[in-house]
């Protein structure tokens, strides 16, 4: 609530400079359910959200109804662009793609096809998140988003199968791990190419009120390397403990009377462990950084202290991004 009693919907619900009200952030606009809301609600939701920030009372609506209208706002639309972003790409839809691909990839492991064919479908899956999630601010050519997807490619392919013939004689617990081998590979690849820009120029910081005060890239690697850890984090619950019960399963008597049921459990498995792992890593790092004033670059340090209320600020923030 502001001041004045009424919703704020300028900022998340919950305070965000604790974990739990980072998680519970993203768990409203991760929802899965939110995938399936029309044209015709999200138009309303933003017709809602939009009348209430402009000061107009909205009739008929609770506290609560107008927050589930602005996490389908927030799940739905590009913050930078205002435009509704590919369903594939959108928050929402995170939980449902990474599960279904993350399944097949612990299922079909052992064929340089499999390991190919699903890889490739990981990182094509990847790269469409990472575009339409972008800030539209930091520019990116689309050779430099071509880069970024034949490099990651490439190199998570070229990981999982390294590691597969390094384990071809090892225990066959160990081989299943070449897929998380391959994915967090991938990330510590995709993602520094994607928002190099950044990193070459610098990622805007601010001062507490929000006025910029330069580019840092101190900050920017700072940045990617959380989001790194982020992603990598995500994946990990389901891609190493998924393979511990299927090796558990797989000598019951049952479970090999139905080896159908291998990818669709695998896939269950996973999905559970990642309604929660999305938003707990989206969750681990706050979205507004901050970065203590000495740890810029000595240039920045200068221009900073240079200002009429330089003496006065001891820490910057930006956006971590995703």
């Amino acid at each position: 609530m502001d001041k004045g009693g009424r919703v704020d919907l300028s900022s998340p619900r919950w305070d965000q400079s604790t974990f739990s009200g980072r998680f519970r952030h993203f768990l409203a606009i991760t929802d899965t359910r939110l995938l399936f809301k029309s044209d015709k609600e999200l138009d309303k939701a933003i017709e809602v959200v939009s009348a209430h920030n402009r000061g107009e009372h909205v009739e008929g609506y609770t506290a609560d109804q107008l927050w589930a209208a602005k996490h389908l706002v927030d799940s739905a639309i590009h913050p930078d662009t205002g435009e509704k972003m590919w369903w594939l790409g959108s928050m929402s839809f995170q939980v449902p793609g990474g599960m279904l691909i993350t399944g097949a990839m612990l299922a079909w492991y052992k064929t340089f096809a499999a390991v190919f064919f699903w890889q490739w479908v990981n990182q094509s899956f990847n790269a469409v998140v990472n575009y339409t999630n972008r800030n539209a601010k930091s520019t990116i050519t689309d050779q430099q988003v071509a880069l970024a997807y034949t490099s990651a490619t490439a190199g998570a392919t070229s990981v999982a199968l390294v590691f597969r013939n390094l384990t071809k004689r090892a225990p066959p617990l160990l081989q299943r791990y070449a897929p998380f081998a391959a994915v967090a590979a991938a990330n510590c690849i995709n993602i520094p190419l994607m928002r190099q820009r950044e990193l070459l120029d610098g990622i805007l910081v601010t001062d507490e009120h929000g006025e910029e005060l330069g580019y840092s890239r101190k900050a920017a690697k700072k940045a990617v390397a959380q989001v790194c850890f982020s992603r990598i984090t995500m994946a990990a619950p389901g891609m190493l403990f998924v393979p511990i019960v299927m090796e558990l399963l797989e000598k019951k008597s049952f479970y090999q009377r139905a080896r159908y049921l291998n990818a669709p459990i695998q896939t269950l498995l996973v999905g559970m462990s990642l309604c929660v792992m999305v938003p707990f890593g989206c969750s681990l790092f706050p979205q507004k950084s901050t970065m203590d004033v000495k740890k810029l670059e000595p240039r920045l340090q200068k221009s900073i202290a240079a200002r009429p209320d330089g003496s006065s600020i001891r820490r910057v923030f930006y956006n971590k991004g995703l």
